[in-house]
């Protein structure tokens, strides 16, 4: 009997939508993560966001009082 796989991580979901977007707004990232993943708070986004950010994989800079811009780092590649 195979394995069953779960739900996508809510990383993954992250990062497949920067990648299809490009760089977004925190806020406009949380509205399609929630469409591809399911219902997520912004306290949730803000902790995942900020691993993938000391992984290296995302960036976070601040584009004004309460609203942040995240980009890929690099974008992946497949093999």
């Amino acid at each position: 009997m195979g394995k069953i796989w779960g739900p996508m991580p809510p990383q993954l979901a992250i990062v497949e939508v920067l990648e299809k977007k490009g760089a977004t707004t925190d806020t406009e990232l949380l509205k399609e993560v929630e469409d591809a993943y399911g219902e997520m708070s912004f306290r949730e986004l803000n902790g995942l966001l900020l691993k993938l950010e000391v992984t290296g994989v995302v960036r976070v800079s601040r584009l004004m009082k309460g609203k942040r811009r995240v980009e890929l780092v690099h974008r992946a590649t497949s093999t």
